[in-house]
């Protein structure tokens, strides 16, 4: 949906525009015009997205969230500011209280101070100030800081997001690869509802430009819902590997989730992160992650902003194929 000039050159920052979800956001905005200023505190981890735009329509800049006058600096002449900001585990400095909610706090501040008018939000489906996993708590400390400063800003939700960079086909595939054992924590009941990394950039683009209904939390899924088990299943076959799936309770899991923390830690963040499991996660794994029914009724979804969600078996064989033992000389690799 998205098109081109609708921003007619207006500036927006973006925080975060390196990463993983990053790079597909500013692809988006570029596409609809936008000049792109991607705060990042590795500027050079940015330079490959300047490809995705015209010359000079996408720049880089040194931004730390913990430095206001380098997000001041970042925010100048603005017209809108988004925020992908945030980790999947803590290590070292980088802190869930610190990257999400201390972070949005220090970009929502500097917006306001700045005058932006235009703010998005990116979430995750189940973020609650008063949740049980420390993910989730800081994820929803920074929604609240958002509305308190923002209340006509636009939040988004997006439930595992994949993509040929995703940290969640990629890792059980790689493990796939390696181990004759894939473990499905809780037995591998919790539900998912994977969305298309594209789709969730989509998205932004349009709450970005104004399609987005404003004080809007929109819940973002693909088309449907699998078990952590059917995800794992999948995995293996795609990539052709025949794998023993182990139900592990919750508690049981902890264990190990602990030491694999521990081992981090002591190897200062070498341990493999395909390996890694923390206890947060694990507590995270007790609830479903999908589109709630309330978001359904009131139309807060992609289909909400126009947005037909790609399914995962579209999308996924498209990069596993490199998982296979033959690799892109496999005949069926791009079938499901």
């Amino acid at each position: 949906m998205a098109g081109v000039d609708i921003a007619h050159d207006r500036i927006v920052t973006v925080f975060g525009g390196s990463g993983f979800l990053g790079r597909h956001v500013v692809r988006a905005l570029a596409r609809d015009g936008w000049r792109i200023r991607i705060a990042s505190r590795r500027p050079d981890l940015a330079i490959h997205t300047q490809t995705t735009g015209r010359v000079g329509q996408i720049t880089a800049v040194q931004a730390n969230l913990r430095y206001p006058a380098s997000i001041a600096a970042a925010l100048r002449g603005a017209d809108a500011v988004i925020n992908l900001v945030g980790i999947l585990a803590e290590q070292g400095k980088q802190q869930f209280e610190t990257v999400h909610t201390a972070g949005a706090a220090a970009v929502v501040k500097a917006a306001h101070d700045a005058g932006i008018g235009t703010l998005v939000h990116v979430s995750a489906i189940g973020a609650d100030p008063e949740g049980a996993s420390q993910y989730a708590r800081s994820k929803g400390k920074a929604e609240s800081i958002v509305r308190e400063a923002y209340p006509d800003a636009v939040v988004l939700r997006p439930s595992i997001v994949f993509g040929p960079e995703d940290e969640f086909f990629n890792r059980f595939a790689a493990m796939a690869r390696i181990s004759p054992v894939l473990p499905l924590v809780g037995g591998g009941l919790t539900r998912f509802q994977p969305v298309y990394v594209g789709d969730v950039a989509e998205a932004v683009a349009a709450a970005a430009i104004g399609t987005a209904r404003a004080r809007g939390t929109y819940e973002l899924g693909g088309p449907a819902v699998r078990t952590f088990k059917d995800l794992m299943e999948y995995v293996c076959r795609v990539t052709g590997r025949k794998r023993l799936l182990v139900p592990i309770p919750f508690d049981a899991m902890r264990i190990p989730a602990g030491l694999t923390e521990l081992a981090d830690s002591l190897l200062l963040g070498a341990f493999p992160k395909m390996l890694l499991m923390t206890r947060d996660q694990i507590t995270l794994l007790r609830s479903d992650n999908v589109v709630s029914p309330s978001a359904i009724a009131n139309d807060l979804t992609l289909k909400g902003l126009g947005i037909e969600p790609r399914a995962m078996e579209s999308i996924v064989p498209s990069y596993l194929y490199r998982f296979r033992k033959t690799g892109q000389f496999d005949r069926g690799r791009i079938a499901p």
